[in-house]
């Protein structure tokens, strides 16, 4: 097993209570033509949070719980720069969790 799991779980909620903060956490998944983009990032059906919590999250929190092979990298605060670029202070939290997993991810 994959002695990150515990703190990449960990992390995963705070992703989570993050998004939840900013108001952002939905109730009802988008569509499955919606989730079913070919797109990176789902950037074409999606928005940023949207993804997060119904592609990003789902996924990660099944590695954990199977323990399965954990990617090799992420940039995934990268792309919240991005999408978020010129409301850094409003998102300040999102991308420090988003920063930490990074690193966990990176930590292999």
């Amino acid at each position: 097993m994959d002695a990150r799991l515990p703190a990449i779980a960990q992390q995963l909620l705070l992703i989570e209570r993050e998004l939840r903060a900013l108001g952002w956490w939905m109730t009802m998944p988008p569509s499955d033509e919606a989730l079913a983009s070919q797109q990176p990032f789902c950037v074409d059906t999606l928005p940023f949070e949207a993804w997060l919590q119904w592609v990003f999250l789902l996924r990660m929190k099944a590695l954990v719980e199977s323990a399965g092979p954990l990617p090799r990298a992420s940039g995934i605060r990268f792309m919240a720069e991005e999408v978020y670029r010129g409301r850094e202070a409003e998102v300040q939290a999102l991308l420090v969790v988003l920063g930490e997993f990074d690193q966990l991810i990176g930590g292999a």
